[in-house]
């Protein structure tokens, strides 16, 4: 069934974010967290059935990695001290490569990302505390009845400037100090540890500095979270960054000024996260990743091998004029004045496809 539905998908990228066996009140409600069993089914799986490559063999024969078995490249997103405390070990256990995006702001935890605050808020203090600061930063919303209208309808249409409001007012709502909340979280690697990956095969990539949506920066923002970024990765690694994976994953956020942007700066590799099959030239422009959730081999199966292919059909057959006409929205948001303000229904559809 699998070969039916798309003999041309090549390698496959899968991605993990957080990998502990209980969320806490940072993490819950934004369904990162995979619990440890669950992690090393999925090592299991992959190593059984796949061959698991690195970055570095991807870059260097993109174009021939034709293998006894099918290729496997995994990635982590964020920050989050559990990949390199247990999941960055266990890959090394298991020969596995990896690759970890990390947000430069939250190393050392010395910044919460705004995803994690909001949900401590949420969990804390309830979901009018989190509408009142949305409120409070323009967003427009009249109300905020759930975490998920918050990620899919609120943020994403949140300019710098008013994330940083919003931000603040968190803060107030939750009666504490940023530097005092990111700390006690214990949430976020250190640079010692950041330092490490590399003892485990696992290559740091950049994720922007906040983890913000791409889709609006503009033009003259872009250095602040990619370039930044980058930065300060290499100053603590001491190695290149040289792959960008756009955070939250959708192909709205890689906005026409970003790829620009992202191929003058020397990136080797993008990656995103609508969970659809890879052809043998997607590297050329990005790379799709799956998120995995599942511990049975036949939901890993499917997973991996089924719903890309059937997602990946779904876009073929709908056409990308949706795609085409946010895109053009988000361009225009990056590269001069316009509104900043998405419809309901432009953030609805983004939703359903990377869903």
């Amino acid at each position: 069934m699998a070969r039916l539905l798309g003999p041309q998908c090549s390698l496959r990228c899968v991605l993990f974010h957080d990998v502990a066996d209980h969320e806490s009140s940072f993490t819950q409600g934004l369904g990162v967290t995979v619990a440890r069993q669950t992690f090393e089914n999925a090592l299991k799986f992959i190593t059984r059935h796949y061959t698991p490559v690195s970055l570095h063999e991807v870059l260097a024969d993109s174009a021939k990695l034709r293998l006894s078995r099918p290729a496997v490249l995994l990635t982590f997103d964020d920050a989050y001290v559990s990949i390199a405390e247990f999941a960055a070990p266990l890959c090394f256990q298991y020969g596995v490569p990896a690759v970890f995006f990390v947000n430069g702001a939250s190393v050392d935890n010395r910044q919460l990302a705004l995803d994690n605050l909001i949900c401590y808020v949420a969990n804390q203090h309830g979901m009018e505390a989190v509408g009142s600061a949305a409120l409070e930063a323009g967003s427009g919303a009249s109300s905020c009845g759930s975490l998920a209208q918050v990620f899919s309808q609120i943020l994403p249409s949140m300019p710098l400037s008013a994330r940083k409001i919003f931000r603040k007012a968190l803060f107030a709502a939750a009666r504490c100090s940023e530097e005092n909340l990111a700390v006690g979280s214990g949430l976020y690697l250190s640079s010692h540890q950041l330092r490490s990956l590399a003892d485990c095969n696992v290559e740091v990539g950049n994720h922007t500095y906040s983890h913000v949506n791409c889709r609006c920066l503009l033009a003259d923002e872009l250095a602040g979270e990619i370039d930044r970024n980058r930065t300060v990765l290499e100053a603590i690694t001491a190695t290149r960054v040289r792959s960008f994976s756009v955070p939250y994953g959708s192909s709205v956020d890689l906005t026409p000024a970003l790829a620009t942007h992202l191929r003058k700066s020397g990136y080797e590799a993008l990656f995103l996260a609508e969970g659809r099959s890879n052809t043998a030239g997607s590297l050329a422009s990005s790379l799709n990743r799956v998120s995995i959730k599942a511990d049975t081999e036949a939901s890993l199966f499917a997973e991996i091998e089924i719903l890309p292919r059937l997602r990946t059909i779904r876009k073929a057959v709908i056409g990308d004029s949706n795609g085409q006409r946010l895109h053009a929205v988000a361009s225009a948001r990056s590269n001069g004045p316009g509104p900043r303000h998405r419809s309901s229904g432009d953030i609805a559809e983004i939703h359903q496809e990377n869903n």
